[in-house]
């Protein structure tokens, strides 16, 4: 099974980087993601995860690191997001994370969101700063 890469070209900065990982289930979507064709970019992210689980049954390690998406964006991440939950109910292993910036709340209420209705256990990794929930030191004074 291949590698499924897709690179951020400097004409399609509506897309977020893909890399996802045949040989170890690394997975990993970052950027911004507001394509214009949203479901035919998904679509084959979706296609690779579900052959990746037919075929490889490995784990998987999901990374998101999104500044941006939008709402035809976010019902994608959200399927993809309620097709890891599938594969774990079906024994599989998934760690899942999403790295944003904690003081962008309506990001966060978003990741919230997509973690209550996809019942994915997702670790929220804020990144420096603060939440309404508690305070995150970056390492910086």
């Amino acid at each position: 099974m291949e590698d499924l890469y897709i690179p951020i070209l400097e004409d399609e900065y509506d897309k977020p980087f893909v890399h996802f990982r045949a040989d170890s289930g690394e997975c990993e979507i970052s950027g911004e993601s507001f394509p214009e064709k949203t479901a035919e970019f998904y679509d084959r992210l979706i296609t690779w995860l579900k052959r990746y689980m037919e075929e490889v049954k490995g784990p998987i390690d999901f990374s998101i690191r999104l500044s941006y998406f939008n709402t035809s964006s976010s019902k994608r991440i959200l399927e993809i997001m309620i097709l890891l939950q599938k594969y774990t109910e079906a024994g599989g292993k998934v760690s899942s994370r999403w790295h944003y910036d904690p003081e962008d709340l309506d990001m966060e209420e978003d990741i919230e969101d997509l973690k209550i209705i996809s019942k994915l256990p997702l670790e929220m990794k804020p990144e420096g700063g603060e939440t309404r929930f508690k305070t995150y030191d970056d390492g910086e004074d």
